[in-house]
């Protein structure tokens, strides 16, 4: 604690570089609607004019690339698109309907609760993604009004966000931070991460879920 974080920061003209790009990129991110450009284009495009701009030699920039952590999400991401075209969302909306009689209540806790597990294990970037079309097919199936569909949204939010804590893999942040402390001589362990990270996942999704009953219901 005693460190002085701005004794870290070796180049103030690179910082302020790249804040300047960072906030392009945000700004682009903001308004992809009206670009008509995919985020990751928009994402690329920020780190290609901080190349050219800062002169970095693409060879070194492409030696720091986590690269396990982009293949390990590009195949996740690919599972998690056959699940969609093989059906299986739509069998969980049926299932999801049939326990809860379509009660706008028990629906909400479920997804809350499914959302924070699953994506625990199967990460919660691709799972919001795979979880999107079913809440769409629920709020459907229910005849929900967009009131009532509005807590299926922010139990999703709550659960895969809050979820990510729970293991290693729960969130992209976890298995970049591991491998970079892993680079630097500090290896933490899955069961490591999961004796703190699930307890407290746990806790702050029973704390989201008060406040979702005390919010809408």
């Amino acid at each position: 604690m005693v460190q002085n974080e701005w004794d870290e920061i070796k180049d103030f003209a690179l910082l302020k570089k790249s804040l300047l790009v960072l906030s392009l990129v945000i700004l682009g991110f903001t308004l992809y609607p009206i670009l008509h450009l995919e985020t990751a284009t928009i994402a690329l495009s920020g780190a290609m004019l901080l190349m050219i701009w800062t002169h970095e030699e693409p060879e070194d920039v492409f030696l720091a690339i986590e690269w396990p952590t982009l293949f390990f999400f590009a195949g996740l991401f690919v599972l998690v698109g056959g699940l969609i075209e093989v059906g299986v969302l739509d069998r969980l909306a049926e299932w999801s309907m049939g326990l809860t009689q379509g009660d706008p209540l028990l629906l909400a806790m479920l997804i809350l609760f499914i959302s924070a597990i699953l994506s625990s294990f199967l990460d919660n970037i691709p799972f919001v993604a795979t979880m999107i079309p079913l809440i769409q097919k629920l709020a459907l199936l229910s005849q929900f009004t967009p009131a009532q569909t509005q807590p299926l949204w922010w139990a999703l939010a709550l659960g895969a966000c809050l979820g990510g804590n729970g293991t290693l893999v729960g969130a992209s942040a976890n298995l970049i931070v591991s491998g970079i402390a892993e680079k630097n001589g500090i290896k933490i362990s899955y069961i490591q991460f999961l004796k703190v990270g699930f307890p407290i996942m746990l806790l702050s999704v029973v704390i989201s879920a008060v406040y979702l009953v005390i919010r809408y219901y």
